[in-house]
């Protein structure tokens, strides 16, 4: 299972070559939320490898930020269309 969380964190680290390098905002976005739910994977392995129920909470809060972070971020990359007015 460490090999597992190893390869999880070394993908992250890939992944935030594209976070970098990104062509696009939604293609770093999207980079963005990959690494955050491998950290999430992360956190539920080692709740598993180190039979802790606490961890399994911590990354169900984690999750929910998440996900909140994501709708917050489309909307604020979104651009209004002709005749749309802004927020």
């Amino acid at each position: 299972m460490v090999y597992f969380i190893l390869a999880i964190v070394l993908f992250a680290i890939l992944t935030f070559y594209r976070v970098m390098k990104g062509p696009s905002v939604p293609d770093r976005v999207a980079a963005m939320n990959a690494i955050g739910v491998m950290f999430l994977l992360v956190l539920v392995l080692l709740s598993l490898y180190f039979d802790r129920k606490v961890f399994l909470d911590v990354a169900l809060v984690y999750g929910v930020f998440l996900f909140v972070n994501v709708l917050i971020m489309a909307k604020y990359f979104t651009k209004p269309e002709k005749g749309e007015v802004g927020d």
